[in-house]
């Protein structure tokens, strides 16, 4: 007595595995066109000269003595210089978050009678940053990376190591 195909339960399993790969072969092609990873730097040569020219503007802040306390506690950045004697009339903050593009932000800060730099959040910032601090004028700049919040100060110095 013949059955229908479709009856038998050995065809069913000979048809569900290449099925199953044809479903995740679409399943892999969404997500992958959905959240595209950021391109590679094409040109390694100029992104060369480029660190070396951010290394030489850390060596610059690392001869002018410059040195800051940051402190972020309720909602609060609290920038303090704590190096030379000089004030400065805008520092530009730049915080890039490891991993999440969309997190980084920048701040442009004008200090304070006391020549403290402040700035309030309207929201949480907690974790791990990478902090960049650069002058109006653009011919220094400190790089650090730091956890926030923070109760205490942190400080921030020149350090060429991590400007590359």
């Amino acid at each position: 007595m013949k059955t229908s195909w479709y009856r038998e339960p050995w065809a069913w399993f000979v048809f569900i595995l290449p099925c199953t790969a044809v479903v995740a072969g679409i399943t892999t092609y969404i997500i992958a066109n959905t959240n595209p990873d950021p391109l590679v730097v094409g040109d390694y040569y100029k992104t060369g000269k480029a660190i070396n020219l951010q290394v030489a503007k850390v060596k610059k802040a690392q001869k002018l003595g410059m040195r800051f306390a940051l402190k972020l506690e309720n909602n609060e950045l609290v920038l303090k210089p704590t190096g030379i004697e000089k004030s400065f009339p805008l520092i530009n903050i730049s915080f890039f978050h490891p991993t999440q593009e969309e997190k980084d932000f920048f701040l442009a800060l004008t200090p304070d009678g006391n020549g403290y730099f402040r700035h309030t959040f309207d929201h949480t910032v907690s974790g791990k940053w990478k902090i960049t601090l650069t002058p109006f004028e653009n011919h220094w700049k400190i790089q650090d990376t730091i956890s926030l919040p923070q109760n205490d100060y942190i400080d921030i110095v020149p350090d060429p190591i991590k400007a590359q």
